[in-house]
């Protein structure tokens, strides 16, 4: 029977129901609530405050056009661009976020892209907020991230790349300043003075900039209080003492060590007399001839886990190469030692490696030098009684850890109750803790240990009154921008000033607290601690395997730590999780 004429098209229905043939574009006209995320790197150029209030504002800037409200914050102070999200501690807890129902936002702004993403960051990082359905708006794409489309993808690659090149090049440009400042001005570039130099003023700053701010040069001067002790240790070494011989000597007659003299440049170092590495760093020191030498370490970027490229770097220090280290060409401050007895001691400290070391130099020229022994336990473990770390050595094809009572120097505390050597063998104490660990990462046990960690963290309450300051900056300045949109759509500014001035008063008081933190370590909530064990792995399974070289890695990322107590024969094994994070210097 043919269609009647005033009978609907069958082809218009079934288009309505399915969808096809729509072709238009979603127009975003009411994006709701979002969460801000920025980052700083080092307030050296910039405050931390002035770099979130500029970021921020952009990032509102962008989004009130299209009806977003920023409602929780997220920034990053003192991370360096090229730790991966995961590693951030508040890019950790926006990420851990995402796995919250419960979040009170749905999109995520940044202030501006190139601070926030670095190399192919993005493209490991979209996908995780894609498949949790949070949009992501980005300033220089003048919009939201769209996966679909190739431009965006591109872009955003593109991104990532000056992200790189423009902290290279910020790098390059620094240390090539620096370097010129040391060659022909025997500047010093900061950082500590070596033992037996003081940092003074050097008069105005040569920068005229920086002179007209009140800046001043610091120069280094012998410090008459220790610079003796400097003196005394070339001559004996140069007479045929040894590092251990020279610092037992120091230690007998009450000489003060480096950190006890300088406490508060050395808050890393116990005050515990001199030691055989001590003396070795002031002998190969050699600024003491008088002459400026900068670059002789270097921060290097490695892989976090090689076996996984997306884990971002981790930066180390390390002996640059010789070529890489700069000398000034006149000397740059007062010599302590003469370049000629700096160069006999270093000409004879290489004889003397060479002569004790004969056959391990054959091996090295052969190139069949063997490896060395892995210690899992390596700078985790520490003497309960003197505080030190305990060092690793091999006896009869097993590994111990000792701490060794004739390096303590004469008249310390810790001799009373020291035994003269504390040997701690590491198969032992591995046995015990990969069972205590196996059992608190069981599944059966895994609510519990997620509780315990969190718990002993700093208080909850604290934790709660910091979020809920956050909440009232946020309450307050929704407040502000709702009054000023009723001012402009005609409402009489008098009837709305009262309520005006006290948002704003809840504003500036939310912003002071925090502007000044308390002093106390940083907090993870418990859906961080559970995404950071997920981060983990099978923890029991690689505790069965204890494959050395990934098991060594695990204690890394549960920062292990053993107190070994001679008297019981026994050690306290302690773990914590926490965002491990790199710091750089300079405003990158």
């Amino acid at each position: 029977m043919p269609n009647e004429p005033d009978s609907p098209d069958p082809w218009v229905i079934l288009d309505e129901l399915t969808g096809a043939g729509s072709g238009t574009a979603d127009v975003e006209s009411d994006i709701g609530p979002v969460a801000f995320y920025g980052r700083c790197s080092t307030e050296d150029n910039q405050d931390p405050r002035t770099s979130r209030a500029w970021q921020r504002s952009n990032a509102a800037k962008f989004v009130e056009a299209l009806g977003g409200v920023i409602t929780e914050d997220y920034f990053d102070i003192g991370q360096s661009r090229s730790v991966p999200w995961d590693r951030r501690r508040e890019g950790a807890r926006l990420l851990a976020a995402l796995k919250d129902p419960g979040r009170t936002w749905t999109a995520v702004v940044v202030g501006e892209g190139t601070r926030c993403w670095f190399g192919n960051q993005f493209s490991l990082i979209a996908p995780r907020f894609a498949a949790y359905g949070v949009d992501l708006w980005v300033p220089e794409l003048g919009g939201k991230f769209d996966a679909r489309n190739p431009s965006h993808k591109m872009l955003m690659s593109v991104l990532g790349g000056m992200s790189e090149s423009e902290r290279q090049h910020v790098q390059a440009r620094v240390r090539a300043a620096m370097d010129a400042q040391v060659v022909n001005e025997g500047r010093h570039q900061g950082g500590r003075a070596p033992h037996g130099y003081k940092v003074v003023d050097g008069g105005p700053h040569p920068n005229p900039r920086k002179a007209a701010e009140g800046f001043r040069l610091r120069v280094l001067a012998i410090d008459e209080d220790t610079a003796p002790a400097v003196r005394r240790i070339f001559r004996e070494y140069l007479a045929g003492a040894g590092d251990r011989m020279i610092a037992g000597g120091l230690n007998r007659d009450g000489v003060p060590c480096p950190s006890s003299m300088r406490p508060e440049q050395n808050r890393h170092r116990l005050a515990d007399g001199w030691q055989g590495s001590t003396v070795r760093s002031i002998l190969e020191n050699p600024r003491y001839t008088g002459y400026a030498v900068f670059g002789r370490w270097t921060k290097t970027e490695m892989l976090a886990d090689p076996d996984d490229v997306a884990a971002g770097h981790v930066t180390r220090f390390r002996r640059a190469a010789p070529e890489d280290v700069v000398r000034s060409r006149k000397p740059a401050h007062p010599a302590i030692v003469s370049v000629e007895d700096f160069t006999r001691a270093q000409v004879v400290r290489r004889s003397r490696g060479a002569g004790g070391m004969a056959g391990i130099a054959k091996l090295e020229r052969s190139g069949s030098t063997p490896p060395k022994r892995l210690y899992l336990l390596r700078g985790r473990v520490r003497c309960e009684v003197c505080k030190r770390k305990m060092q690793g050595g091999a006896v009869r094809q097993h590994a111990y850890y000792r701490c060794k009572a004739r390096t303590l120097a004469p008249g310390s505390l810790a001799l009373a109750d020291h035994p003269t050597t504390v040997n701690l063998r590491e198969d032992i104490i591995t046995g015990a803790i990969n069972g205590w660990v196996g059992e608190l990462f069981a599944p059966e046990n895994r609510d519990a240990t997620v509780h315990a960690l969190v718990a002993s963290q700093c208080d909850p309450a604290e934790l709660a009154a910091d979020r809920a300051v956050n909440k009232r900056l946020a309450d307050a300045e929704t407040a502000l921008k709702r009054y000023q949109a009723a001012i402009a759509a005609g409402v009489e500014p008098s009837a709305v000033v009262d309520a005006i001035n006290q948002a704003r008063a809840e504003r500036d008081a939310a912003r002071a607290h925090l502007a000044q933190p308390p002093d106390r370590p940083p907090v993870l909530d418990t859906a961080e601690v559970y995404a950071m064990i997920d981060a983990l792995g099978d923890v029991g399974s690689v505790i069965e395997r204890a494959r050395p070289e990934r098991l060594a890695r695990l204690y890394q990322e549960l920062d292990l730590g053993v107190r070994y107590l001679p008297a019981d024969d026994g050690g306290v094994a302690t773990l914590s999780l926490r965002v491990a994070s790199e710091c750089v210097r300079g405003g990158t």
